[in-house]
């Protein structure tokens, strides 16, 4: 993972560089498809339906998430990317038919997705776009219970996303403005609802 997050990193350095030479003659391609990379940030509300001691109970909590992306613009409508996202921790607690206090939960969040998005509508500069995406998710769930102490457990599951958003396309870059819905296969569900803004430059 560290490799991974190292070697996006570089790329997302060295990216907005080269992107200044979009529309100068010298746009770089990949087999006729132009490449872009993307950053992306915002705020969501996680909610976690976990099961212990024969009880589920809701856990939710406001996390922040950074994303980042490398993508192709297949047609002047349509792109495909990989999207590597981060979640902060989200935090909760309930009984679960506990005695003596709250269990408390924390949920830690990682996703890689291939996701692929339809742009609609003539206007050059705004344009409203919808997405879909599915990939993996890296979870880390613990638990700690009073008098008994924690469990920990790292699970790697099946994720989807759907997205509704509009993009302002300045040629050179593009800024999105997006709503998400992130689905992860732990536990009952994680269901992810969140908003993010995000600076597309493309090569």
């Amino acid at each position: 993972m560290k490799k991974i997050a190292i070697s996006t990193l570089a790329v997302l350095i060295a990216g907005p560089a080269f992107a200044g030479n979009y529309g100068s003659g010298s746009s770089w391609q990949l087999f006729g498809l132009d490449p872009y990379i993307g950053l992306r940030g915002g705020a969501s509300y996680t909610n976690l339906n976990y099961n212990y001691n024969d009880h589920k109970e809701s856990i939710s909590d406001m996390v922040f998430q950074g994303r980042a992306a490398l993508g192709l613009e297949v047609c002047d409508t349509v792109r495909s990317e990989i999207e590597w996202s981060i979640y902060s921790k989200a935090k909760d607690s309930a009984d679960f038919g506990v005695a003596g206090g709250d269990v408390k939960v924390d949920t830690k969040l990682q996703t890689l997705l291939w996701n692929t998005y339809w742009e609609f509508g003539g206007y050059h500069v705004v344009r409203p776009f919808v997405g879909l995406g599915a990939g993996v998710a890296f979870a880390d769930v613990k638990r700690e219970v009073p008098v008994l102490g924690d469990h920990s457990e790292s699970k790697t599951r099946f994720s989807a996303m759907g997205t509704l958003g509009v993009t302002f396309d300045m040629e050179r870059f593009a800024v999105d403005i997006a709503a998400r819905y992130n689905y992860v296969d732990i536990q009952s569900g994680l269901h992810n609802f969140g908003g993010d803004i995000g600076i597309r430059f493309m090569f």
